[in-house]
């Protein structure tokens, strides 16, 4: 459950948490067409809060307005500072901000071009996204009986409300069967990712995951893995991936922004190498939490500062 908090900032105004509300005939609300992102926040070794790559995620916001042909009445450069502002409102050193641009209230029906666009910053305290046990120990998964998306059906490259649905259900059906999280395969039935997550595996030392054509979301922090990875002299290999493939890794772990690195010890039964969290993933793990609120200062160029 989130936990109430001061302030929210709604259409350029820092409103109290309990006035930040919108119309049930919000067009959004019943027809999904909504463009979000994830940020997390941080609080670092020396002390100060840190944004982590903040103006690549509100590049993807704008990118997913311009596919889904929403045109946002603030700037990117707005929107960014919205989040900072948001954040220093209510007091918060490390957080979880949650950027928003919809279609509010006005005409029904599926075509609705005169509603306004309204954009919305929310901030609020989330651990880790599956538990701290999770990232310690790892996680059960299913591979979901619910398909990824196909490309020609919607915008897999697009972080928009809508497409959730799909998500909300994997993660259910995983879930009611006694499983922490759901794996979903793309419809040619090669691996895509997690509910709310992107999936890498190791095998033999190799570092692969589903590459851009697999109907998945170009992940953040699946591209700050990847990165992480090279710098670290592994070799990173974006391919498709097959089921059994992935029951026969070495290891496997899951990125995002609420994820972070969580590693996978199970999927379907069958234990992910030992069943245990693997060596490089452990090293992936410990190198992304010292860039992101240790002492690792070589990617200045992903924080912003609060």
């Amino acid at each position: 459950m989130v936990d109430k908090l001061q302030k929210i900032w709604i259409d350029g105004e820092m409103v109290a948490w309990d006035d930040a509300q919108v119309h049930v005939l919000t067009h959004s609300l019943h027809y999904g067409i909504a463009a979000f992102e994830g940020i997390r926040a941080y609080k670092r070794a020396n002390g100060k809060s840190y944004v982590f790559r903040l103006r690549e995620h509100i590049d993807r916001l704008f990118d997913t307005c311009k596919m889904t042909l929403l045109k946002p009445e603030f700037s990117r450069e707005q929107v960014s500072q919205a989040c900072l502002d948001v954040l220093k409102a209510n007091n918060m050193a490390t957080g979880y901000i949650r950027p928003m641009i919809f279609l509010g209230e006005g005409a029904m029906g599926i075509y609705a071009p005169n509603n306004p666009v309204r954009t919305t910053v929310i901030a609020w305290n989330w651990g880790a996204y599956l538990g701290d046990e999770a990232l310690k120990n790892g996680i059960r998964t299913k591979i979901s009986s619910f398909a990824r998306h196909h490309i020609n059906v919607s915008l897999a490259k697009a972080k928009m409300s809508g497409q959730y649905t799909n998500s909300v259900l994997a993660k259910r059906e995983a879930k009611f069967a006694g499983y922490d999280e759901a794996i979903l395969l793309d419809p040619n039935g090669y691996v895509s990712e997690g509910s709310g997550e992107n999936i890498f595996v190791v095998k033999k030392g190799v570092l692969y995951t589903p590459d851009l054509s697999s109907s998945i979301l170009e992940g953040i922090t699946r591209d700050t893995v990847m990165t992480l990875a090279r710098e670290m002299g592994l070799e990173v290999r974006e391919s498709r991936i097959t089921r059994d493939q992935l029951w026969l890794a070495d290891e496997c772990f899951f990125t995002g922004t609420a994820a972070e690195i969580t590693p996978v010890r199970e999927v379907d039964n069958r234990p992910i190498g030992e069943g245990v969290v693997g060596p490089i993933t452990k090293r992936l793990q410990d190198r992304f939490f010292d860039v992101v609120r240790g002492s690792d200062t070589s990617h200045p160029e992903w924080l912003t500062a609060l």
